[in-house]
């Protein structure tokens, strides 16, 4: 998309400050191109930064093909993406900056100083150092007439002509880092088939009464055991700990399964959640317990004693039954073991941790390329892609930063 004189060094304009973008800017200076790095805030890697807050899970131990499974639909594509830069290679890159990892309890893959912003730091220094220039604040809008590149600045409007461009501008959770999906616009008019973006690893309203709402709002549920029917009508349980919010339920075990309950309710309009609270007891054992006499405590105390159950299990109950809950014990035990919950919708966009839907796969050629905009690539979060937290959301956007940048590598060469 450029009319520079072909002897000229090749210019490649990557767009977006976060690890896509990052990595395929490292991967095209490596290869002797002219790297310009173009993003919208200040600095680069905003959300690098937040998601260091929990420790910066930079990827999971899970072996492959178990590994890509996670993908879920994508499985097949981003497989081929990790074929050439997967969980291994990001350690092995991260210990090249001095930054050592460790698997922790759950699989997860964490830095052991459990910090992004040296890691961070280091790796905007090294890209300088190499020679990609880096322009904070160059917020993309589209392209010219021409074809150039149309930038906002605290300047004005700037005009860019590059020999091929990386888009990596995130999906559309996280507004104020820059991922906005402001970028859907400019491409639809160009005729990219985007898929919608969605909220992914989210939360889900549930119509709690007030009284549970105020009194129980930020409680962990833990252990608990989740269960839900898949896309396919099939009945899937997974074990794990989530938390009751003002709105609903939130935390890791539901955003694991947030991607069939968004496309349930999408489907039927509504989602069922069901939650057996104390795993480890079959339902018969725990209407013997329950069946215990009383001895004039309240039936909050007897689910306490008998059931194991910490308050806001036992409001769950509550909440469920009616305040009369221990007239009918057969009830409170099939409850205990299997809890529905109805989930009305997911939260929005701009408060969930990752996004669904973006620039589908098929508008793209192998090396990401997009096949109405020859010489623009897209990597990242953008691409239609997306995957339960633990890790996997970052090594996919390494890994299709890679991909992208060596598709331009690939298509410059042969022009």
């Amino acid at each position: 998309m450029s009319n520079r004189n072909a002897a000229a060094p090749r210019r490649v304009a990557v767009i977006g400050g976060g690890p896509a973008g990052l990595f395929a800017a490292e991967r095209l200076r490596a290869a002797g191109l002219d790297v310009d790095l173009y993003e919208a805030k200040g600095s680069p890697g905003r959300k690098f930064l937040i998601a260091g807050k929990g420790g910066l899970n930079l990827t999971h131990s899970d072996p492959r093909p178990l590994f890509d499974s996670r993908y879920r639909e994508q499985a097949a594509a981003v497989g081929q993406w990790l074929d050439g830069f997967d969980a291994q290679a990001l350690r092995d890159w991260a210990a090249g900056f001095g930054v050592e990892t460790y698997v922790g309890s759950s699989g997860r893959v964490f830095p052991v100083d459990r910090k992004a912003a040296p890691l961070l730091r280091g790796w905007v220094r090294r890209l300088k150092e190499q020679g990609v220039r880096l322009h904070a604040n160059h917020r993309w809008t589209g392209w010219s007439d021409a074809g150039a590149l149309c930038f906002s600045t605290e300047d004005g409007p700037v005009e860019v002509q590059a020999d091929a461009t990386v888009l990596a501008l995130g999906g559309g959770s996280w507004p104020q880092l820059g991922s906005d999906g402001a970028w859907v616009a400019p491409l639809q008019a160009r005729g990219v088939d985007i898929a919608p973006l969605q909220s992914a690893n989210c939360g889900f309203d549930v119509d709690w009464t007030p009284f549970f709402a105020q009194r129980n709002a930020g409680a962990p549920l833990k252990p608990v055991v989740a269960h839900w029917i898949d896309l396919q009508g099939q009945p899937q349980s997974l074990q794990g700990e989530c938390v009751a919010s003002a709105y609903g339920i939130e935390g890791s075990l539901v955003y694991a399964l947030a991607a069939d309950l968004r496309e349930t309710i999408n489907r039927d309009g509504h989602a069922t959640l069901w939650l057996d609270l104390v795993p480890g007891r079959d339902e018969a054992r725990l209407l013997a317990d329950l069946s215990r006499p009383r001895k004039g405590r309240s039936f909050g105390e007897h689910l306490r004693r008998h059931a194991g159950l910490d308050a806001v299990k036992a409001a769950l109950v509550f909440e469920h039954l009616g305040k009369d809950a221990g007239h009918d014990l057969p009830a409170v035990a099939a409850t205990l073991k299997r809890l529905p919950l109805r989930l009305l919708r997911p939260r929005p966009m701009d408060e969930v941790i990752s996004t669904a839907g973006g620039v589908r796969l098929q508008a793209l050629d192998d090396g990401l390329m997009v096949r109405a905009l020859p010489g623009v690539f897209c990597a990242g979060e953008m691409l239609d892609w997306e995957a339960p937290t633990g890790g996997y959301l970052l090594t996919a956007c390494y890994a299709s930063g890679l991909r992208a940048a060596e598709g331009v590598i690939a298509w410059l060469a042969g022009r």
